[in-house]
Parts: structure tokens; C-alpha cells; sequence
């Protein structure tokens, strides 16, 4: 039997959705994008120390550079005696692989790295062929980069419906989507989404995005679920909003007397969507498995943290702007429009 820490929350008493196939999924998860900070290493040994804490479900991407890490993880996991049914794991393909030659490399590369058969969930992890050199700063800019192309993009979401139907991926999903652009995509789906990752915390709880998503059956995923407080330096700006300081957060944590972090993943967890918060300490990530397994938040307190929402992206994508783009915020269509495409 699988060896779980003394102190592990039983993964049974974890939240669970059921998704529009009738899969499970746990409605928490460990995160996986730590490598602009750690190294490979450091994040295997998280995955390692989540399993046996109780996370039965791990969020990675190719474009993370630590799958093949990871993998040596999960086959250690499997053969001590964890059932691969009870695991759900999350990858995405990169800017870099959308054409659908790609896509399905791309796929089989990751399941190879990471000692598995096929994937719970794999999705196009940004909506056009943009991408930048690892590590590079907050003004680089690629000249190859373009604005969302549906055409292209349906290209690329073929070839995952294709995975789809040989038994690679059992729930595609989109991230970093627009509701014009999801709209778009679910008219010309021949496999609707089923997973929808975004930025989502007290600060930044995109109400229409998340709702529009909720109504379709689809069901939202949320990253920097703590307002991403270790983000890289070339998504920093000095008008940032600090989750961690909101005062109505800070009321609640205190009196709940946990601290302000653990107060975000109950109020995601209780709201419906999937937080996967990213940790390397082991306090930290078993902290935030159990919190959302135990004293939850109560109406009241959840209607006050809807009053901090402040609109405060902290992910603008600005390194994936294309010659002529007026700003970040063409990557986010403000103004409820796909910059240049008039279909």
C-alpha cells in the first residue's frame, strides 16, 4: 500500500467535482511552475511530498522544464502501490508546438517524461502561437508573435480532440481564454472544453469569465490562487495588489487564526473552482490541503471577500505581444473584442 505521511489528510476528504464526463477530480491541487525560482529537483520532491500528504492531483506543463523530473516521481508512486485511477494529472502544450504535427508530439513527449499513459486533463495552455525565450525580461518581445487567430487556434484544438478520441487525453481543456475568444471555440468544437484555467483569487475574480464558464459545464481552474506573491519579476508592476494585505482578508484570517493564504483556497474551493497553489515547503502545501478539508468559510465572510476584488491582474502576458499591439490589454480583449478579427 502506498506509504502516506503520519499527519496527511485522508484524500477521500478532500472536495471533488465532477466534471462534464463524469470524470473526478480533486478540488485542490499542487502547482508545478516554480522554474524561474527552483529547480527541477526541488519541485520533484514537492510532488513526491504532496503525494504522500494526500494531493491526488498535480498541475504540470511541458513549458515548465521539469516534467521529466517529475516522472521518476509519479513511477515511484505507482509501483509503492498508488492506483493510477486515483491520480489526476494536468499537462499543457506550449506556444512553441501548436501546429497539430506538434500538438501531438508535444503530448506524447510529456507522457513519456512523466511515466504515463495518457493524461486526465491536457490543455492548450495559451490561445496563440506566442512565446518567449525562458527567463527573458518583461520588455522582450518576439517579432513572430501574432494576435489570436481562430482558424489557427481550431488547428491546434483539432489535434487535441484527436488525442482525445485515441485515448491520450481524457478532458481537453483552454487557458488564458477570453469569453469572446471561448465563445468562439465552443461554436466550432467538434469536443467542447472541459477544463478552463485562469488567474483567480480575492483580487482578481473575473466574475464574468468564471460564470460564463460555470454556465457552459465547464469547469474553471484557478492559478495564482494565492495573488502569486513569488511571480516572476517581469510580472511585477508598482499598481500590484497584495491579496495578503487586504484588510477584509486579514479579518477573516485573523478570526479563523490561520493565516491570510489559507482563507484564499477556502474561499476558491467554496466558490467552485480548482485552485493549484505552488509550494516546495512541505508546512506550506499540506497547510493548504487541509484547509480546505476543515472549518469553512461562512456566508457572510464569502460575501465580504467578493468586495475585494480589485480587477488586479498579475499575469499580464505582456512578453507574448505582437508588433503593433497598443498594450497587454489587447492580450485580454478589454473591450469584449478580439483585436483584429472581425468574424
Amino acid at each position: 500500500m502506498f506509504r502516506m505521511y503520519s499527519d496527511a489528510v485522508d484524500p477521500s476528504k478532500v472536495p471533488q467535482r465532477i466534471l462534464s464526463t463524469g470524470d473526478v477530480m480533486p478540488g485542490i491541487g499542487l502547482g508545478t511552475f516554480g522554474s524561474d525560482k527552483y529547480g527541477p529537483a526541488e519541485i520533484a520532491e514537492a510532488v513526491r511530498g504532496a503525494l504522500r500528504s494526500g494531493y491526488r492531483l498535480i498541475d504540470c506543463a511541458a513549458c515548465y522544464g521539469n516534467e521529466d523530473a517529475i516522472g521518476p516521481v509519479f513511477r515511484e508512486a505507482f509501483s509503492e502501490g498508488l492506483d493510477r485511477k486515483d491520480l489526476f494529472v494536468i499537462s499543457k502544450v506550449w506556444n512553441d508546438a501548436h501546429s497539430p504535427e506538434a500538438v501531438a508530439a508535444s503530448c506524447r513527449r510529456s507522457l513519456r517524461d512523466l511515466g504515463l499513459d495518457y493524461f486526465d486533463a491536457y490543455l492548450v495552455h495559451w490561445p496563440f502561437p506566442n512565446y518567449h525565450a525562458p527567463g527573458c525580461d518583461g520588455d522582450a518581445r518576439n517579432p513572430d508573435s501574432r494576435p489570436y487567430i481562430h482558424e489557427e487556434f481550431m488547428e491546434t484544438w483539432g489535434a487535441v480532440e484527436q488525442l482525445v478520441r485515441e485515448g491520450l487525453v481524457r478532458n481537453p481543456g483552454v487557458s488564458n481564454v477570453t469569453i469572446p475568444k471561448l465563445k468562439l471555440i465552443l461554436r466550432d468544437a467538434s469536443v467542447r472544453p472541459v477544463l478552463n484555467e485562469m488567474e483567480l483569487h480575492p483580487s482578481f475574480q473575473q466574475g464574468e469569465l468564471f460564470q460564463f464558464t460555470l454556465d457552459q459545464g465547464i469547469q474553471p481552474v484557478g492559478y495564482c490562487p494565492l495573488g502569486s506573491p513569488s511571480r516572476p519579476e517581469r510580472d511585477r508592476s508598482e499598481d500590484d495588489v497584495n491579496d495578503m494585505e487586504m484588510p477584509a482578508l486579514r479579518k477573516i484570517a485573523e478570526r479563523h487564526g490561520v493565516h491570510p493564504a489559507l482563507i484564499c483556497l477556502k474561499w476558491a474551493v467554496q466558490r467552485g473552482q480548482v485552485p493549484i497553489p505552488f509550494s516546495v515547503k512541505a508546512p506550506q502545501y499540506l497547510s493548504n490541503l487541509k484547509a480546505v478539508t476543515e472549518d469553512p468559510l461562512t456566508a457572510e465572510e464569502l460575501n465580504d471577500l467578493r468586495g475585494c476584488d480589485r480587477n488586479a491582474r498579475m499575469i499580464k502576458g505582456q512578453v507574448f505581444l505582437w508588433p503593433g499591439a497598443k498594450s497587454w490589454l489587447d492580450l485580454w480583449d478589454a473591450d469584449g473584442r478580439i483585436p483584429g478579427w472581425e468574424g
